[in-house]
This record gives structure tokens, sequence and C-alpha cells, in this order.
């Protein structure tokens, strides 16, 4: 029998285990006889980040390539495919995009509604769930409420329980400093019934006792320090595993499916470890896992992501030290499918591995195409989207300059320098917070300016001085990365500017034909720029690529080659992306559950931009050359007051109209000046 509104009534009982036979069901199934056959199909999604609907509530703009709306219909498809479904999430649920915020902030929900997320995931019909990160970000009193838990923690007063998800949640590595006892249910058992084949091929119904267990990453005690600390406390990974796997299988679990919001990770094991999974596989007793966190697709054979290069990770079939794995991306991009074939030997269900087939199967069917949308998951959550929508219009801060990418390439750093201010600062109080043994390092910042007028002059970020409202950050900040923050040397960093300087072609001083400034095949994101007082340096575009950067100078002296900076970027950049120079994840030291974005709009809720503040300071400028013929540029036209309001008086606009039929013009830059 599949469980979900009668969980409702025990998920506050954090200590208590429940099973549908604890709760007085009879299985109505006889039991299995020796050969009986039988496919469970385990359905993953993971990281929704609330993301309920396929729409970008920073660009104000559908986004089809996301959205639990189109992976239910991957769902429904799964349903039909399969007899036999346990659908489960592996967490990172409730926060990660405006409507999350707004319901948790702006307009937060009374005791008796459901959580937008939790009303469609109730609508689905899902079997269970894992606990994540993201999970504690808005602190314990709203994580009890809209769970429905009545956490027994110090600080929180829950006077009576209130609505919440129709399915348990599980999670066994959170304690209660009050209690000692588990946050939540640290598992539970399903009473699943089954269509199956007994041993001469006749369809019968068996019951299938399915144990699921949930784990976080220990980490949310430095990520959440400010909600946790006193409150709560985390065992490792696997120490929580080997506790409780046994009692499961000792309470009658058929079958354990670990759902692990974690990643891989063959560093020495501790139980502080953040990415703990490939450990955890290894406990004996568990059947299937469920991953989730690392924001990556698996299986997934072309997969070039370190974690999946692993001793004992067959990153084609889906396993892990022989564990049927999955991880569905994120954002409800792909549902993840563990076909489990199951065999009954006339005392317990085993799993007949050479059979069990792992998928992650993608929303997007084609270049541009989607599943459609399950049109009632829109229509349940209505309301709320269309109150999401004004919000994110609402003013959060304002500047007094306009922000725009226009000339990015030549210097103008109007929408790059507060998103480097507000990545610095996060790192700089993060480490002071929590990083002791790097508080002596300067704290840097790159971005890129990641709009450059590719599809034309209308793919520029341009926002227009006035109030500022959260879909302009979509503008100032283009992807959906996290932040990260790496430790370099002084000879890397300068590799680093190196690689960055690639955007340009070399120019020849001699020649009197125009040369064009930009390389194309060197996309703009990949220019990474610092833009700090403190920082200084020179491109000379006239010298071969690896060879560009002079006078890399901090605080007015020149940077040596062994001394240490902390430079905050994003995991793209940190883990490998675009291929520069010691940067493949081995330098990170500050990996951060919060996105580039939503730190972005943080530093500037309720600020003042003003251009002497936040948009002028350029580190960087060209060598200075007299060249014979002009050096030349694409921008969008008529805007060369706008380069000079940047400080930009060598830019000049030749022709309103290029002549490539994109309607962007010709500008010369005068590197002499």
């Amino acid at each position: 029998m599949a469980i979900h509104l009668r969980y409702q009534i025990c998920i506050a009982l954090a200590p208590v285990l429940v099973s549908a036979s604890a709760l007085g069901a009879k299985p109505s199934a006889k039991a299995p006889q020796p050969g009986t056959t039988a496919t469970l199909a385990v359905l993953e999604t993971t990281d929704l980040h609330a993301n309920v609907v396929g729409y970008d509530y920073y660009k104000l703009v559908p986004e089809p390539s996301h959205g639990l709306d189109r992976t239910a219909t991957l769902i429904a498809q799964a349903r039909k495919e399969f007899p036999n479904t346990l659908l489960l999430d592996n967490g990172d649920t409730i926060q990660g995009n405006a409507l999350a915020d707004y319901q948790a902030q702006v307009k937060p929900l009374r005791c008796d509604q459901t959580l937008g997320i939790y009303k469609i995931m109730n609508h689905l019909r899902y079997d269970g769930a894992a606990v994540g990160n993201h999970e504690f970000n808005y602190g314990l009193a709203f994580l009890s409420q809209v769970t429905g838990s009545r956490l027994q923690v110090a600080g929180v007063e829950q006077p009576r329980r209130c609505a919440g998800p129709a399915f348990p949640l599980v999670l066994a590595n959170v304690y209660s400093a009050k209690t000692k006892k588990p946050l939540f249910n640290p598992y539970t058992i399903i009473d699943k019934q089954v269509s199956a084949l007994d041993a001469a091929g006749k369809p019968v119904t068996a019951l299938v006792r399915v144990g699921i267990i949930g784990f976080t990453p220990p980490t949310i005690m430095s990520w959440d320090k400010r909600h946790l600390e006193g409150r709560v406390y985390t065992e490792g990974v696997r120490e929580a595993a080997l506790k409780y796997v046994p009692e499961m299988r000792r309470k009658g679990a058929d079958l354990v499916v670990a759902i692990s919001h974690g990643g891989l990770d063959t560093s020495p094991y501790t139980p502080s470890m953040e990415n703990a999974s490939w450990h955890l596989a290894q406990v004996p007793g568990i059947d299937a896992m469920l991953l989730g966190h690392s924001h990556q697709l698996f299986p997934n054979a072309a997969s070039t992501v370190p974690q999946f290069n692993l001793p004992g990770v067959d990153k084609a079939k889906g396993l892990v030290h022989g564990v049927p794995t999955v991880m569905a991306n994120l954002w409800g991009k792909h549902l993840g499918v563990i076909q489990l074939h199951l065999k009954h030997d006339g005392k317990r269900w085993m799993v007949e591995q050479d059979k069990t087939v792992v998928q992650a199967r993608a929303a997007q069917t084609g270049d541009k195409a989607f599943v459609d949308a399950d049109p009632a998951v829109l229509d349940l959550v209505r309301e709320e989207h269309e109150a999401t929508i004004r919000y994110v219009q609402t003013p959060v801060g304002s500047t007094d300059f306009r922000m725009s990418s226009y000339f990015a390439d030549v210097g103008d750093v109007s929408a790059i320098q507060v998103v480097n201010q507000a990545q610095a600062d996060y790192v700089a109080k993060y480490v002071a917070a929590n990083l002791p043994q790097y508080r002596h390092l300067p704290v840097l910042s790159v971005s890129a300016p990641f709009k450059s007028g590719m599809a034309g002059p209308g793919d520029f970020t341009d926002v227009q001085p006035g109030d500022l409202a959260l879909n302009n950050a979509a503008d100032l900040y283009l992807y959906p990365n996290a932040l990260h923050a790496v430790k370099v040397d002084g000879a890397q960093l300068k590799a680093w500017l190196e690689k960055a300087a690639q955007r340009f072609n070399t120019i020849d001083p001699r020649k009197t034909e125009a040369q064009a400034l930009v390389n194309p095949a060197v996309p703009s994101y990949n220019f990474d720029t610092i833009t700090s007082p403190e920082v200084s340096y020179e491109i000379d575009v006239t010298r071969a690529p690896g060879e560009r950067i002079r006078n890399l100078a901090w605080r007015g002296k020149p940077v040596a080659a062994q001394q240490e900076f902390l430079v905050a970027t994003n995991n793209y950049r940190a883990g490998g992306g675009g291929n520069f120079p010691a940067l493949d994840g081995s330098r990170t030291v500050i990996a951060s559950p919060d996105n580039n974005r939503d730190i972005l709009i943080g530093y500037v809720r309720g600020a003042r931009l003003t251009r002497a503040a936040n948009g002028s300071a350029r580190s960087w400028r060209f060598a200075r050359v007299a060249t014979a013929g002009p050096v030349v540029f694409h921008s969008a036209p008529g805007l060369a007051g706008l380069a000079h309001e940047a400080g930009l008086y060598n830019v000049t606009q030749l022709a309103a109209d290029d002549g490539r039929g994109k309607g962007t013009a010709l500008y010369a830059v005068d590197l002499s000046k």
C-alpha cells in the first residue's frame, strides 16, 4: 500500500520510525512465493529549488528548460511504462528562486497554507523525500512550519502542527541539541504493493517493504551557522548509515534506498564530509542511491566531471561500487529512473543487478524542444506565481548610473564591478566567520561581461539609472552559478588573467588597415576581470597570447610569484570551466551553497549605487601603443557618449551599421590613449 496523507500525522514525531504496518495497515497481498519477480522503478527528482513552473522570475519570461511542470509529464510517462513506481525527492526543494523567497520572506505562509512546491508534490503523489542543505536557509521556525513537523529545537515555538507535505521526510544525520534525537524521522519503511509474476509467469500482487533513509551535508553547520548553531548538530553520513541501515533491515525492509543529498568524493572520509556518497555506497545493505546537491547528471557516459571519473564509479551504467545510483541534474530538467529488477527467494526480495537499468530522462527532447508542461501544475499555484511576478518588479535598491556591457571589452566596468564587490564581500565575511586560517590573505574577485552582442544589439547587459528590481540582477549576472573561492599564488593569478586576455586578437601596430580587437572564438564569459582599486595591470594586445599581462600590482607593489590570494569566482570557473590554468577544482577553498545571483541581490538590497563607488574601479588598461590603422570592435549603435561617461574617451563610432547584418555599429578604440 502506498503511503501518502496518513504520514502527515507522523512527521512531527521525529524519533518515531514509521511504516505502513506500524500505522496498523494490514497488507492484503500474500507472501511472495519463491521465484516471484517484479520491477520497481524508483523515480527521483532533486534540487528542484522551488522551480514549480518553467518561468524565469528574473528575466520575467517563460523558461521551458526547467520546472516541475515538465518533470510532471516525465513522471506520468514513467508511471504508464512501469506498473510499480516509487517517487522520491532528494532535497533542496523549498528554496532557490523568487517564488520561494516570496513565500518565505515577503508574504510568509499562514499555518494552514501549504508551500507551493509541496502543493505540486502532493498532487504528483510523492512517496517520500529527503532534506537538503538549502531547506535550512530560511531558519528552523520556517522549516518546522512548512514541513508540518513541530521540530523540537531551542528557540522554535510551533504551537500546533501546520500544513505540510503529504509524504514522509527523512533525515538521518541531523539531531536536535535539545532532545539529542533526530530532527526528522531518520528513515521510514513503505509497504508497497506491486504487480509481479510468479515462477510460472502468472500475474500476482505482492508486497515489497522499501526503506528510505535521508542524508544531508554536515557542512550545513557552517553554511547556516546563524540558524543552526546551538540548536542542532550533525553526524557523519557514513556513521548514520552504519547505525540505521541494519536497523531498517531488522525492522523488515526488503530494500533500502539511500537518498543522499551529496555528490561523490574519494578524499579520505571525515564525519564533516560534504560529498560523502562514494563512501556511503560501501555501507552494506544499501540497494540503490539517489544523489543530489552537485547539480550534475548521472549516469552520463560523456561526463567529464571529476566526481564521476573515480574508482568504483561506472558513469555509463550508473553504478557506484556496484550500487545502482542516479543524480537527476537540477530544477526538474531530468527525472532519475532506477529500474530495480526483483526476485523473491522465498525469504526476501533480492535485486537482480544484471537486469537493473539506471537512467536520467531529460525533459528536453531536441534543440529548443521540450516535453509539454502539465497544465494542472500552474493551475494549482497560479496565485502564488502571479504574486511573485509582481514582487520581482518591486525595487530593492537603486543606481544613479547606467550599468551596461556595451563597452566592457574596452574597459567599462559599470556592469561588472558591483558583481565583484558582492562576491568579494561574501567571501571576506565567510572567511572571517569560518576559515580563520585564510584571514591574512587578500580577497579578490573576478567576473565577466556575460552579454556582449553575440546575438545583436539587444544582447548586452543594460540596466538603466533609477530603481533596481530583482529581475535586473539577471541582467547583471546571467548564469545560475554557485559562488566558489579559490586560493592561488601570484603566478597563477597572472596565468588566469593571461587566459582571459585571449579575448583579444594580436594587434600589429604597423598595419594601416583596420584590425579587429576582439577574437570572436573566445566567449565574453571567459573574459574574467578584476575591478578593484587595490589591483592594477595592463593588457598588451601587441604581444602573443600568454605574454600580455604587464605590471600586475596589488596596493601599488608588484605581485610576487609566491604571493597568495583568495579569488571569488563561480563553480564553473573554479571547477575547470574554460580550461583556465591551475583551475581544476583542486584549489577551491569555499564551495558556497549560495548562487552568485542571490549574493548579488543581497548585496544591492537597500543600496544606492553610484558610479564612483560601484562602477568605476577599472583595474586593467590596455598597454599604450600607437597603431598605424584603426583597431575596431562592434557594439550597439549611437552609444559613444555612454563610453565617454565611463571615462573611455578613446572610443569613437566609425559607422552606425558595421555591415554584418546584425544591426550593430563599428567602433574604434585608440590604444595610444
